[in-house]
């Protein structure tokens, strides 16, 4: 057996990070450490947990050669006080749980066994966020670290339905033959719950949805409905060449278009059965081939947590030229998706013949605006418009002028936003970028002829692909304004998907690939090389310029195949000889005619020259000389015999410190040569450059090309500073509080020179709804850190994103874009708090005892169904409310469970009311300006306040008190007084106007051992008068009539004892 000391000594090799924050980089790691729910999970496979209604319980290992050494390995970690740690994170939640660390049974295993309950105590259906989580060997230390997604199997709505008859891998494996199209789409909260449908052709009929829980990783873990008898129970009669067109799966609904028809589920929150239905939305005057032609828009946003503002939108277009009898050919509806409105206002109506078709219609919420895509297909003109919502409809009222796209973008195919962002994407054969929601627009690509049929976007990593139709394959970041290739995909049907980790999947009729497991587009890199000669310029040691060659004979519509573009910025340019150097800008210019595009590079390695075996010429003298422009005169030494110009030296740069660079372009014989100057205003003229003087550089591809592009690898970490476990969080802003946030992105720049200037770029979805200060600075190790701080300004509730982008990373970063959410509200986690004057531990309210020093029970038990008193009597009570309720009991005297309530003796006098809100994971003190109101549920009258009113609030409270038809109190030193018994029960309110959220909590207190029950002490003091009175009455009367009872009396007792005496003695 080998010592432990080895294994320790592994441990500390792999220890690659102490961090006190979260930092975001993409290493490879080898898969010794794996997690599932249960049993040893396959090699590289991604860890997908569920949370049932049962407790969750997760098993970890260590993959090794055999049994005995997993034991071992286990036994040195657990001895050294070393076991796994789980993190649960998503958006508003970070929950950390620790595995056991005593191991049980010689299990080769760590074993966790979480209570639903210390997860999530809600088990309601509704749109709810999947889970990320990490398993790592020890909290803070990245070693043996895994990520994988927790899903709520409970609450996912759609999970909740039979979406039609099951179906078999045979009958599966009928259709595929005929799919000519794969439509996809995912839970907003939930990436990994997604559907695929099949679209058919004309042979075949029917609608076959693929449910996948998982993310599309196993083609056997996708479940297949038919749901064609779904369609025809709604259409009330069976029809052929029924088909899937499009569908989306909103939070709550799903629509599903196909050739018969738009289709809308009810609300999958409420499965009053567990079979789904839908209903058939009804648009006059369209016929199935306008539904093939048809196609379904959604802003794609996740509202677990919903706010009252926040509405799911879809949106249809059908690809038709609109007739006199038809509003549009674009309609809009929001949930519940029963009523589909016209996308363009009602006084376009008249004149709808002459506007130009919509692409398409999308709704921002963030600024309560409805986005246009027209195309004029007479002018060959595309336009984007705003205009703002009212009452929820688009009005006549733009928000920004309209902006005209350049007649280069002639085949617009779509628009999008990104999940959960402002960065809205406009596609077709080019592709533009809007970050303020509509007005103006930046080019990213310019794929000319080759047009961009789908996009598609992940929220978790900010990636944005596009698919054009040739099959290439391009990848940029949400915000960033270049791409790269990274592929092409070779299938005829396919589509493509991101599941909730930021996987992209590759999904075929027959059988699904994934990043992780395969190159699903292609086995290496792609050069974004272009096939043309570059013309190298020093401008320094370590900067130079690369022209761009493009030749005279070359056709107009080619020219752009022989510049750079946007798609080259941030890539390197790689030498077939050696050298690298990085592109730090893309420079466009109209002369000289043959180079019309150039980049300012920077070199990392240096670029190799060409030696005297390869080119004879640098053996001899270089005489240069301008015969007309553009070109020059190369001529070599008549004297080297040896110095030669030859067919292959065309296309190489002579480059000659501190002068232009000449890219020779002919030979016209062995001595010379014709050349073109890249800077000609700094080109030598009859000037003679001795050998060893001039330099000859080959970046040419005349016989090959000798250069190439490819992305850069990843320069930058990103760290964020508040220890924010997520990436895109939610942070809730309330009436006068702020938040703030804080990130420092560290460079990692081998052999590049940082720059001086903020790597970080910031953006405001919507600056009108908060106020946003940013801060920026570098520390001595040249890392830029950002801090930022958010304020409430306004009364306006709503939602904004907030973009932080490190504008010069690469695509191949995990992380270049931080999209949190801000939103103008209340969290769904802040509450307030009564803080009793006295505590009581949790396990004596269970047992009802809690004596003080004097022997007094502080916890009263109430009696089941119990009703408190009213000022008619204990045993007239008026109130509707039930304590201690029990339905199978008869009830004495709206029911409340609670049957323990705190027990004191009466009188109760200045009991301090202390409140406290819970935010942020914070108790603060309730105090002014959040005033109070206070009622007694039961209407109870036995109680009264004591508080103060500075000076400066009395006139709030003047103001409010009228307003609210009710007392007002300051919280700080708020007492309360009861003179009567038994419950009193109070309900304590923040007064509105001061923060979003509705504070309300509710207390009671039981008053007891009181002298005499209500109203005994009244009934006593009206006896004594009665009595009082009638003796008085007496007395009088007596006195009235001479009546003297006293001497009477007096005579009575003479007599007595006068009779006493006279008795004889025997």
């Amino acid at each position: 057996m080998e010592s432990p000391l080895i294994y320790v000594i592994i441990l500390l090799l792999n220890m690659l990070e102490f961090s006190s924050g979260m930092v975001y980089d993409k290493d490879v790691m080898e898969k010794h450490f794996a997690c599932s729910n249960q049993g040893l999970p396959k090699i590289n496979e991604i860890m997908k947990l569920r949370l049932s209604s049962k407790n969750l319980k997760i098993q970890c290992f260590f993959r090794t050669e055999n049994e005995l050494i997993s034991k071992e390995m286990l036994s040195t970690f657990t001895s050294g006080g070393l076991a796994p740690t789980l993190e649960i994170i998503n958006s508003t939640y970070h929950g950390i749980f620790h595995f056991n660390l005593t191991l049980l049974n010689d299990r080769i295993f760590w074993l966790i066994d979480i209570p639903r309950e210390n997860i999530t105590s809600n088990t309601d259906i509704a749109a709810v966020e999947e889970w990320l989580v990490k398993i790592t060997l020890h909290q803070g230390l990245n070693i043996y670290a895994i990520e994988g997604t927790l899903l709520d199997s409970v609450r996912e709505p759609i999970l909740q339905w039979n979406l039609g008859d099951e179906m078999s891998s045979q009958e599966i494996s009928v259709l595929r033959p005929h799919v000519i199209d794969l439509k996809v789409t995912k839970c907003p909260c939930a990436n990994d719950i997604a559907l695929l449908g099949f679209l058919l052709n004309t042979i075949y009929n029917g609608v076959y949805i693929g449910l996948s829980s998982s993310g599309f990783w196993h083609y056997s873990d996708t479940v297949w409905y038919n749901m064609t008898n779904i369609i025809y129970s709604a259409l009330r009669r069976e029809y052929t060449g029924l088909s899937v067109m499009d569908m989306v799966l909103t939070n709550h609904f799903l629509v599903l278009l196909t050739s018969l028809g738009l289709f809308v589920s009810g609300d999958l929150r409420y499965p009053s059965a567990k079979d789904l239905k839908l209903s058939r939305a009804e648009f006059c005057g369209f016929e199935r081939v306008d539904y093939v032609k048809g196609k379904l828009w959604y802003n794609e946003r996740c509202f677990a947590n919903r706010e009252h503002f926040e509405v799911d939108y879809v949106t249809i277009t059908f690809d038709r030229n609109k007739t006199l009898s038809e509003a549009s050919s674009c309609f809009y509806s929001k949930e519940p998706f029963l009523e589909w409105l016209s996308c363009l206002p009602h006084v376009f109506d008249d004149v709808k013949n002459t506007l130009p078709s919509e692409i398409t219609f999308l709704i921002d919420q963030e600024h309560n605006t409805g986005i246009y895509l027209f195309y004029d297909q007479h002018k060959k003109t595309t336009t984007a418009s705003v205009s703002i919502l009212k009452n929820n409809q688009p009005s006549v009222t733009p928000k920004f002028p309209p902006f005209h796209f350049p007649s280069s973008f002639s085949h617009p195919v779509g628009m999008v936003f990104h999940p959960r962002s402002h960065f809205l994407y406009a596609y077709g054969n080019q592709v533009w970028l809007s970050m303020d929601g509509g007005n103006t627009f930046k080019l990213i690509a310019d794929f000319h002829g080759d047009i961009i049929k789908k996009i598609y976007h992940c929220f978790y990593t900010s990636d944005v692909t596009f698919v054009s139709q040739s099959g290439k394959v391009y990848l940029t970041k949400a915000g960033l304004g270049t791409y790269s290739e990274i592929g092409i995909v070779t299938d005829n049907v396919f589509t493509l998907y991101y599941d909730h980790l930021g996987f992209i999947h590759k999904l075929t009729p027959t059988h699904f690939e994934s990043s992780e497991n395969s190159k699903i587009f292609g086995q290496q890199a792609p050069d974004m090389g272009f096939e043309t000669a570059l013309a190298l310029q020093y401008i320094s040691p370590d900067e130079m310029i690369f022209f761009a060659y493009v030749p005279p004979n070359e056709p107009r519509e080619t020219i752009h195949t022989k510049k750079f573009n946007n798609m080259h910025f941030g890539k390197l340019i790689h030498s077939s000889k050696t050298g690298t150097a990085y592109i730090r800008k893309i420079l466009q210019h109209e002369t000289p005619k043959e180079f019309l595009s150039s980049v300012i590079v920077e070199m990392i390695q240096p670029f190799g020259v060409e030696e005297v075996n390869e080119s004879s010429c640098l053996s001899s003298s270089l005489v240069i000389k301008e015969i007309r422009n553009p070109f020059y005169k190369l001529t070599l030494d008549l004297q080297s015999v040896n110095a030669l110009f030859q067919a292959t030296d065309i296309e190489k740069t002579v480059v000659i410190p501190g002068y232009s660079s000449f890219l020779i372009t002919e030979i016209s014989d062995d001595k010379n040569a014709l050349a073109i100057a890249t800077m000609p205003a700094i080109a030598p003229n009859n000037v003679t450059f001795l050998e060893g003087d001039w330099f000859l550089y080959n970046f040419g591809q005349r016989n090959g090309r000798t250069w190439n592009i490819y992305s850069k690898p990843c320069h930058y970490v990103l760290q964020q500073l508040d220890d924010s476990p997520t990436l895109n969080s939610v942070k809730y802003i309330d009436l006068g509080s702020s938040q703030s946030l804080g990130v420092k992105v560290v460079p990692n720049k081998k052999g590049l020179k940082t720059l001086q200037v903020p790597t970080l770029k910031v953006l405001v979805g919507n600056p009108e709804l908060l106020e946003v200060k940013v801060e920026g600075s570098f520390d001595d190790a040249d890392s830029y850190l950002m801090k930022i701080s958010v304020t409430s300004k306004s009364f306006r509730q709503g939602s904004t994103s907030l973009a932080l982008i490190i504008w010069g990373a690469s695509t191949e970063c995990f992380v270049t874009t931080l999209v949190p959410t801000l939103k103008s509200s209340c969290s769904y986690l802040t509450s307030m708090h009564h803080v009793p004057s006295q505590h009581i531990p949790y396990e004596d309210w269970i047992s009802g005892v809690h004596k003080d020093s004097q022997g007094f029970n502080q916890i009263k038990t109430l009696p089941v169904n119990y009703r408190p008193p009213s000022i008619m009597g204990i045993a007239i009570p008026l109130t509707d409310n039930f304590y201690h309720a029990d339905p199978s009991k008869p009830i004495p005297r709206n029911l409340f469970h609670k049957s323990k309530v705190p027990r004191f003796k009466f009188p109760v006098t200045q009991y301090p009311i202390s409140l406290e809100i819970f935010s942020d994971n914070k108790f603060v003190p309730v105090k002014s300006p959040y005033f109070v109101t206070v009622t007694e549920v039961n209407r109870r009258k036995n109680w009264q306040l004591k508080h103060t009113i500075p000076e400066n609030m009395k006139k709030i409270k003047n103001y409010l008190e009228p307003i609210l038809h009710t007392s007002v109190y300051n919280p700080s030193g708020l007492n309360l007084s009861i003179k009567g018994s038994e419950l009193f029960h109070f309900r304590v309110s923040i007064i509105p106007g001061v923060t979003f959220c509705n504070l309300v909590e509710e207390f009671q207190i039981y008053v007891d051992e009181v002298p005499l029950p209500f109203p005994g002490h009244t009934l006593i003091a009206v006896a004594a008068a009665f009595v009082l009175g009638g003796l008085i009455f007496a007395a009088f009367m007596l006195q009235l009539h001479n009546i003297h009872p006293w001497r009477a009396f007096q005579r009575w007792i003479r007599r007595k004892k006068s009779a006493v005496s006279n008795n004889p003695v025997t």
